[in-house]
């Protein structure tokens, strides 16, 4: 099981990016606890030191969808603000959104193209007569590569192999990162009102959690849109 969520201080001035900051602490915490996998995908940095703008992670493992759910919503912070001391608000919210995740095609051997080349070194010389570079295309991408390290052909395919699946690998990352960077959207839709986490404080202390998270989110989708300053 996989959740994808992100952390967003939407339009919110740098005390929502500080808030952000935190509860991703709170998250990759609580996870660690609960025995889940949280993967870091992205994380824009704010303006002011040790703030975050938003960030995503992949939560994984058998109760994943329960813990991005206890978490889905408008999260509320009461506390003096951090960068304007005698600013007079004290309430500053955030959201966490779920991104849909992109369905991962497995990756078939009938899929991957070998072709043998010779290895060449310096000067255009060959490194030796035979056939022993592997050159490895994935067909349905066109993404190849090569390797010649070896003088071994069946050497040289299996490293070939590994750095495809490698490189295929970082390219189905930076798709989710396009993808995850699509949703940028949910930062215009943060909402207050019924938070389903509270904290407080400079030590952010949790104050409350929302138990009803599902029909808070319906009620969000009423409440008054947008973070404003």
């Amino acid at each position: 099981m996989e959740k994808i969520i992100q952390i967003t201080a939407g339009r919110g001035p740098a005390e929502c990016t500080w808030v952000v900051a935190q509860v991703l602490k709170k998250v990759l915490d609580e996870a660690q606890d609960q025995k889940l996998e949280a993967i870091l995908l992205q994380r824009e940095v704010g303006q002011e030191n040790g703030t975050i703008e938003t960030a995503t992670i992949a939560i994984k493992g058998t109760n994943a969808k329960i813990f991005a759910n206890s978490w889905i919503g408008t999260i509320q912070w009461i506390g003096q603000s951090q960068f304007r001391k005698m600013h007079k608000r004290k309430n500053w919210f955030i959201g966490i959104f779920e991104i849909e995740a992109r369905k991962n095609t497995s990756i078939s051997e009938n899929d991957i193209q070998y072709q043998a080349m010779r290895s060449s070194g310096a000067g255009g010389q060959h490194v030796n007569k035979v056939s022993s570079a592997i050159r490895a295309t994935h067909i349905p991408t066109g993404i190849a590569v090569v390797s010649m390290d070896s003088r071994s052909q069946h050497q040289n395919k299996k490293l070939a192999t590994e750095r495809l699946l490698k490189k295929l690998e970082d390219e189905t990352l930076q798709q989710l990162k396009n993808h995850v960077g699509k949703q940028w959207e949910n930062q215009l839709n943060i909402q207050r009102g019924n938070p389903v986490r509270v904290f407080t404080g400079s030590d952010f202390k949790k104050n409350k959690v929302e138990k009803g998270y599902k029909g808070t989110r319906q009620k969000l989708k009423t409440d008054l849109r947008n973070e404003n300053n």
